[in-house]
């Protein structure tokens, strides 16, 4: 009796029900249809802009008066950011563990005029970032520019250095940053304004061989920034800008005498000065990625998207290879082959710490 009580109900209430579901489902079709639409079209004007920006790419913004952190400016890239920085009317805090190497940058840029202040600090001490973040804002208040310049290798040091100890190079070229971005960070989302930057070696593309724990941190460090931007974005953050920048060591010479391009015309080599002026002006235009030297980028987008064994072919083409050349030491680094004399100690590019990783 009950079955057929139920039977019966059911018979009278689904004809009106079914045209109610089929009406949400259509619905919903044309809702998932509009969105669809909706992120074509925006996808398809990001790509006509993007083409665009590369014939007239985006105005320069003004550095003037920004207070701009540079951590590792005793050296290499970090140098020639923190003086071409106050070249530009930044006001400029240098940051290094190595004291004499840091004021003679900061010397130098007060030769030309600018205006600069040195810190000496070993931030891969979180006690030791937390006493400098109050130190700068006591002296100078809000930090409007952070320049990350740290675990970016030398190619000397890259073939040479001994194996690195673990700890040791993710404390320097991961979580300092952390603390860092932990310190500076509140201020500027809190003013919508600042500018974060990271700069990373082409170990944050692809793998270099014998450098695992170097490998490691550099992909770290990419996903880091990533998710700092996706952060800002989720936040409706829009005035925090977040550059990630891909250093290729072997195109930026060191002048060296132990070190000599084979092969100096495969990709060209450019002057640590070159470099930061590259790295500047991505900084300037608010671009949230870039390579030094800039074309590259395009070859590390070009190996996310291709199968693995297309991805494979192309490192191979370009990476690794050992044979002995002249009585020498011949390694084949992307994306040009150097030759060592020597196995002479080396440093990183503007790293502030100096210990053997």
């Amino acid at each position: 009796m009950e079955i057929k009580l139920i039977d019966t109900l059911f018979s009278i209430v689904l004809p009106f029900m079914f045209p109610f579901r089929m009406l949400l489902r259509l619905y919903s079709f044309c809702i998932l249809l509009v969105d669809i639409a909706w992120v074509f079209v925006n996808a398809i004007y990001a790509v006509m802009q993007a083409g665009y920006e590369l014939i007239r790419p985006p105005p320069l913004k003004s550095v003037r008066l920004e207070t701009a952190l540079v951590i590792g400016s005793g050296r290499g890239v970090g140098r020639e950011i923190a003086i071409q920085l106050a070249e530009l009317g930044a006001i400029v805090l240098c940051v290094d563990i190595n004291k004499v190497f840091n004021e003679k940058t900061v010397e130098c840029i007060k030769k030309r005029g600018g205006s600069a202040t040195s810190y000496t600090c070993d931030i891969t001490k979180k006690q030791n970032v937390q006493t400098l973040a109050a130190q700068v804002k006591k002296d100078l208040g809000f930090v409007s520019m952070l320049f990350y310049c740290c675990g970016i290798p030398s190619p000397r040091s890259l073939l040479t250095r001994p194996p690195q100890n673990i700890h040791d190079t993710l404390d320097l070229t991961l979580t300092s940053y952390f603390w860092l971005i932990d310190q500076f960070i509140p201020d500027m989302k809190a003013k919508n304004h600042g500018h974060i930057i990271a700069l990373t070696s082409v170990a944050g593309l692809s793998y270099i061989k014998d450098q695992m724990p170097l490998s490691v941190a550099q992909f770290a460090v990419q996903g880091l920034a990533e998710s700092l931007m996706e952060d800002l974005r989720m936040n409706k953050v829009n005035g925090v800008h977040v550059t990630l920048t891909h250093i290729y060591p072997f195109i930026v010479g060191d002048d060296s005498p132990d070190v000599k391009l084979r092969i100096p015309s495969y990709f060209g080599t450019i002057t640590p000065r070159e470099a930061a002026s590259s790295i500047l002006d991505s900084v300037r235009r608010n671009y949230p990625e870039a390579s030094v030297p800039k074309h590259l980028l395009c070859l590390g987008h070009l190996l996310r998207i291709l199968p693995r064994k297309a991805t494979v072919l192309i490192r191979d083409l370009l990476d690794t290879a050992k044979c002995v050349y002249h009585s020498c030491l011949v390694l084949s680094f992307r994306p040009c082959i150097v030759l060592v004399r020597d196995r002479s100690s080396a440093s990183f590019y503007g790293c502030v710490s100096q210990k053997k990783l």
